[in-house]
């Protein structure tokens, strides 16, 4: 079976995407960050992740509240965690230091999503690409635990990178959204990639094992 995709929709003012909006604890593009934000179904930030939140919408913190804040909050500032409190956030303290923010974020949106009977296409993670080179990776590992919480693809974006992990099988990418830039990359993590091969790419692979 086929699975067609256009990981960049999400970011289009007039596309069909149904999704929710991840925020974490990394600088993210402002104009990404509207677009997604009045569109989404449902709103969170890991952890950190409200700090970015409070201050990219300074003097309107009030009209982008989020649904609900998790994490062992080792990184959301007390002012931000405070102001959030006051005006009625959910927030949920994920003490578990076995997993991420990010995952434990993920873990309880799939949760919300189910509760309220909402129809997903996609998970947007804004943030988590940047930065320490061992957050990234964390960002990375979340893709793979993400497999065995919820049945949406999700993407993590950042300024000029978006990564989605690809399942075994037959993908087609779309890439016509205009919003794509010049290049791309297939990465095995993990374990080899048994029979890759690409078409539509300026150097396509024809490869047993990657």
């Amino acid at each position: 079976m086929e699975r067609a995709f256009t990981p960049l929709e999400c970011l289009l003012p007039a596309g069909n995407l149904k999704f929710c909006l991840l925020i974490l604890n990394q600088p993210f593009n402002k104009g990404h960050f509207h677009c997604l934000w009045s569109r989404a179904a449902l709103r969170a930030c890991a952890d950190g992740g409200a700090n970015l939140l409070y201050h990219i919408t300074e003097g309107s913190q009030e009209s982008f509240l989020p649904d609900y804040i998790s994490g062992d909050f080792d990184s959301i500032q007390p002012e931000v965690k405070e102001y959030y409190k006051v005006k009625g956030c959910e927030l949920i303290e994920t003490m578990d230091q076995d997993l991420t923010d990010f995952t434990k974020c993920l873990q309880i949106l799939q949760k919300k999503i189910e509760k309220k009977g909402l129809q997903v296409d996609v998970i947007v993670a804004l943030g988590g690409l940047g930065g320490r080179f061992d957050q990234t990776m964390a960002s990375v590992e979340t893709l793979f635990h993400a497999t065995n919480i919820t049945p949406s693809p999700v993407i993590v974006i950042q300024e000029c990178s978006l990564i989605y992990l690809l399942q075994p099988g037959k993908h087609k990418l779309h890439v016509d959204t205009g919003l794509e830039g010049p290049w791309c990359g297939l990465i095995p993590i993990g374990n080899p990639c048994e029979s890759v091969t690409t078409t539509g790419l300026r150097w396509n692979l024809i490869l047993p094992k990657m």
